[in-house]
């Protein structure tokens, strides 16, 4: 597993290959073993092999080729529908359609997802997040068929790879870690930091491409921009509050 951490790759091309029912088992019994707080589990992982289904799903991540060429889509969702109805069942009160409930359930999906991929690559298996679940959460609340108290909060695609793309970099360590309290980033930190990345080959290209200055403008100008970071917040946020979180 230490291995597989070491090695991930995001996988966009994928072999038709059918995953066998243990493996698949195994990867969401892993899924299932992820840390939740409280031991509550508010999250539901909805796998989705059905062609037809697929192909809304891929419709709504931006017609990304994976989704349609992966065996397998997983969506995973902060989930208080099924806990707040085990609660009514016993004859408690659940308080849980607010912001906060929401992020817990969240965090929740997110270190489920997380097991799943460490499981499903040391599997044999390749995967790749798709950022656009909660850019399109009203969608895929409706090809789900979702209920109030679950929302979309990550997915991803999974198989057996049909490529053996390079490792992406990763910033050095001491762009993440703060020893013992947070401290800030100098000028000159900022320059340290981002100076491997921004001299290589692939942001050479990138910025060739895009017609850009520099690879932060790349970000702010091409990819995430303002506007479209403001749309898709107003977005999810009137997801989450129909799907009935914003009781504050």
């Amino acid at each position: 597993m230490i291995d597989t951490i070491f090695s991930h790759r995001s996988i966009r091309k994928y072999k038709p290959d059918a995953i066998p029912g243990e493996v698949m088992d195994k990867v969401l019994e892993a899924g299932s073993r992820a840390s939740t707080t409280g031991n509550m589990q508010v999250y539901s992982m909805v796998v989705t092999r059905d062609q037809a289904i697929r192909k809304k799903l891929w419709e709504a991540h931006f017609k990304q080729e994976m989704v349609l060429l992966a065996p397998v889509h997983i969506t995973f969702c902060a989930d208080f529908n099924r806990f707040n109805k085990w609660c009514r069942s016993r004859k408690a009160d659940p308080g849980y359609d607010n912001f906060l409930s929401f992020f817990t359930a969240a965090i929740d999906a997110l270190l489920a997802s997380q097991n799943v991929a460490l499981e499903a690559e040391a599997s044999g298996l390749g995967i790749c997040y798709l950022g656009t679940a909660t850019y399109m959460a009203d969608r895929i609340i409706e090809i789900l068929s979702l209920p109030e108290g679950v929302v979309p909060v990550a997915a991803l695609v999974l198989g057996y790879p049909d490529e053996d793309p390079g490792l992406t970099d990763r910033l050095p360590l001491e762009a993440v870690v703060h020893e013992e309290t947070y401290r800030d980033y100098s000028e000159d930190d900022i320059d340290r930091i981002y100076s491997e990345r921004e001299a290589s080959r692939l942001t050479l290209d990138l910025l060739e491409e895009n017609q850009k200055e520099t690879l932060a403008q790349v970000f702010t100008d091409n990819r995430y921009t303002r506007k479209d970071n403001i749309h898709f917040s107003r977005q999810f946020l009137e997801v989450i509050r129909r799907q009935g979180f914003m009781n504050q």
